[in-house]
């Protein structure tokens, strides 16, 4: 077993996915409460570690395998103005130091395709630059959700970087070779749960896989399923986005339903027995905001054989 540390856990979309693909997790680090609530309620025996990340020490867990994370989006997201370095939620500084301390053989984070923009094509370079001092060769790719069997388009950028001596090994995951159930065969049961007479229809509208669903900011009213082009694009599956619903539609029920918590995670990938700490909007926010774990299990995968092939090399040789 490969061991591993998050940073930035949130509800725990990312850990789901390195366990799956064979991590054995020895801290998860985040300062939501709510958040930390989840990762305990499901997994009692991880390591959760409530905690501002820039005051946590890494030393402790030096020589993990793997230092993964979602670091926050809205320094490099449009919506957070793509301040970049000069944004004071940008945790790359950060996480540039726990990975010295901690010295994993390989990292991987998670963040927004605005990492991409061209405003920042200065900044990867330096980022790409620090990580060579810390003797890591580092790349990152555009990653849609949609092409490793999740049903919503969701770009997003994963950084790789791997110690110099392990990384010839490495290669980016395959996509799959089919496109992803739409989002009318994904939610039909969950939509028809209470005996709405409708559903059967509904899923026939709903013929298209979902928009990248958004979990928005706490500074922030209630949970919707996003900006004006967002709700426009539910709109043609026969969804209401303004706001998400507490239970399925009943019986007589007419017109576009809201979805659930439990719809909305289904869309990004979580398995259904995974529960969320809170109250609906802190629960939808937990969701919206995670990394689906089926998009971070294939690339822990790929690190997973990487680190393999290596010792394997290193035994035979």
């Amino acid at each position: 077993m490969l061991t591993s540390i998050e940073l930035c856990a949130g509800a725990g979309g990312q850990a789901l996915g390195l366990e799956a693909a064979g991590y054995v997790h020895t801290a998860l680090v985040d300062n939501d409460h709510a958040c930390c609530a989840t990762l305990r309620l499901n997994r009692p025996n991880w390591n959760v570690v409530e905690a501002d990340l820039k005051a946590f020490d890494g030393k402790p867990y030096i020589g993990a395998d793997i230092l993964a994370g979602g670091l926050p989006c809205p320094p490099f997201s449009v919506a957070g103005r793509q301040l970049g370095e000069r944004d004071e939620r940008n945790l790359f500084p950060t996480a540039l130091r726990l990975i010295d301390e901690i010295k994993p053989k390989a990292v991987m984070i998670e963040n927004v395709r605005g990492f991409l923009s061209a405003v920042f094509d200065d900044y990867r370079e330096h980022l790409k630059r620090q990580l060579s001092k810390l003797g890591y060769t580092a790349d990152w790719r555009l990653l849609n959700a949609s092409e490793f069997g999740v049903s919503q388009l969701r770009p997003r950028v994963v950084i790789v970087a791997i110690q110099k001596n392990y990384s010839e090994a490495f290669d980016w995951p395959q996509v799959t070779p089919h496109n992803p159930p739409d989002v009318g065969t994904v939610l039909y049961d969950l939509m028809a749960a209470n005996g709405w007479k409708g559903a059967a229809k509904w899923r026939e509208r709903a013929d298209e896989i979902a928009p990248t669903i958004v979990g928005g900011s706490k500074k922030h009213g209630g949970p919707d399923l996003g900006p004006t082009r967002a709700k426009k694009a539910w709109k043609q599956l026969s969804v209401d986005g303004m706001g998400i619903a507490d239970q399925a539609p009943h019986g007589s029920f007419v017109g576009r339903p809201r979805l659930t918590v439990r719809m909305v995670a289904r869309l990004q990938g979580f398995p259904d027995d995974w529960q969320f700490a809170g109250r609906k909007t802190s629960a939808y926010r937990q969701v919206g905001n995670a990394f689906p774990p089926p998009v971070a299990c294939a690339v822990a995968k790929s690190v997973h054989a990487c680190l393999g092939l290596r010792r394997k090399f290193r035994v035979v040789g």
